[in-house]
């Protein structure tokens, strides 16, 4: 970091000594493809993540499953860097626990640019290999086979038995020992895009809008009111869409992508068969999405389906609307228990809220400004000499509590993305969780970010060595 860079706010650049960082953050750049690392349980994904890394970042052990969530870690290659996403052993018949690891990976998938395909070598191909091929083709993702565990000649020769999965030339490798990896990453690095399609808010086509709940809250009959016509299937059933569908809406002068989605049952793992993948997909398509339209009955009191539906959105980082359907059967007792509720319930009240009718129609023009306004609080940046002239403020205003004879300071902060917008704090000490969250309150208050959740990370400065 230079001194120009912090020319002009109230801080020692001496103090920012020991973070070892440059630049505005700690965040990949918008333009990094993603590379999600697949395949089934204790096939190397975590070692051969670690070799392409270069250190030892993702856990390893001899055991299958260690690697349950999806992990991003920065990568780079000839100069490219790329985000590699971990996931968990990925297995499509999973029941249980399991089943939610293999979601995990079905969701890295959707959110990817390139497939990295892990195969143990000393195996060859299996049901489950070829049960995972069959998803990837429907991904229409590039996909690299990495066979895995090639650490001999021997083992190189037997890489060719892969060639039945129909996924091109397997790629040699040893994750262990490195052989192989070089080749590789070239292979990975010839179907790497410049940049991915979507990346940028606001560019690329329609703005994309999700809508998501939980059966029969009227979703698809709130998309065929804004279309204004009947372009998907409405029924008394719960259940009755299964895969997202994609419909281009024209409102208020503009065209917009809209995402009918399944319902979102109250527990992934109770379901089965096609209801899994359908919530699974309902997932992918809030993280495809840019700003998610949560519907929920009006009429009844709000689920903890509902209130894990808001989590899920928030979790993606994408902008949210609440919006509350069947708005005419409601009496009044019925809209005061209906505020209580969110008082007490609901955590997201810097979210736009729409009352609104799907059957009759009452309202539904509101939705379009409280998605636009949502998708301006998503993609809002704070310069940096702003930022830290309202973090001067505050500090003096309302510090850190001391804790243990210490007192925790900001000296710098900046913005490092939007969409979500996210911001990185230099601290002399870790932050508490109720401080993070005055920080956000505040932040708010100064600058608005209605309608889309705010991350704040910090960087803790590293005690200096003494010279000696």
């Amino acid at each position: 970091m230079s001194n120009e860079e912090f020319e002009g706010y109230d801080v020692d650049v001496e103090e920012l000594d020991g973070f070892g960082v440059e630049g505005d953050g700690d965040a990949t750049p918008e333009d990094a493809p993603v590379v999600a690392v697949v395949g089934r349980p204790n096939v190397g994904k975590s070692t051969l993540v670690n070799r392409i890394l270069g250190r030892r970042e993702a856990v390893v052990e001899d055991v299958p499953g260690v690697t349950r969530d999806r992990v991003a870690y920065d990568a780079d290659w000839r100069g490219r860097r790329f985000t590699l996403v971990d996931t968990g052993g990925w297995d499509p018949d999973a029941r249980g626990f399991m089943a939610r690891v293999a979601a995990q990976a079905e969701l890295a998938v959707a959110a990817a640019d390139v497939v990295l395909f892990v195969v143990d070598v000393t195996v060859g191909p299996t049901d489950v290999d070829e049960a995972v091929v069959r998803i990837l083709r429907r991904s229409g993702k590039p996909v690299i086979l990495a066979a895995n565990k090639a650490d001999d000649p021997r083992r190189e020769a037997e890489a060719s038995a892969l060639w039945s999965l129909g996924l091109g030339e397997p790629q040699p490798v040893s994750a262990m020992h490195g052989r192989g990896s070089g080749d590789l990453l070239d292979a990975l690095f010839e179907v790497l895009p410049e940049a991915p399609a979507e990346r940028e808010p606001g560019t690329g086509g329609p703005r994309r809008i999700a809508l998501v709940g939980k059966p029969n809250v009227g979703k698809s009959s709130l998309l065929n009111r804004l279309a204004g016509e009947e372009r998907v299937v409405v029924d008394e059933v719960a259940g009755t869409t299964v895969d997202p569908v994609d419909e281009l809406v024209e409102l208020g002068g503009r065209t917009w992508r809209f995402i009918d989605t399944a319902g979102i049952r109250r527990r992934v793992r109770e379901a089965s068969g096609h209801e899994f993948y359908a919530s699974l997909r309902t997932s992918a398509a809030i993280e495809r999405a840019e700003v998610a339209v949560v519907l929920l009955d009006a009429s009844e009191p709000l689920s903890e389906q509902d209130l894990r539906i808001i989590s899920m959105v928030v979790d993606a980082g994408r902008a949210l609307v609440l919006t509350f359907n069947k708005w005419d059967l409601l009496d009044e007792d019925r809209r005061l228990r209906l505020e209580k509720e969110l008082d007490r319930q609901v955590r997201v009240q810097w979210a736009p809220r729409v009352n609104l009718s799907a059957r009759t129609g009452w309202h539904v023009d509101r939705l379009v400004r409280a998605i636009d306004t949502s998708l301006e609080g998503w993609s809002t940046r704070v310069s940096t000499g702003q930022l830290n002239a309202f973090l001067g403020r505050l500090v003096a205003s309302h510090p850190h509590p001391v804790r243990g004879g210490k007192q925790p300071r900001i000296l710098f902060g900046t913005q490092p993305q939007t969409a979500p917008p996210k911001f990185l704090l230099f601290t002399t000490g870790f932050l508490e969780a109720s401080y993070r969250r005055y920080v956000e309150r505040r932040l708010r208050e100064e600058f608005g970010f209605d309608g889309s959740p705010v991350v704040i990370t910090q960087r803790v400065r590293e005690k200096r060595k003494r010279q000696g």
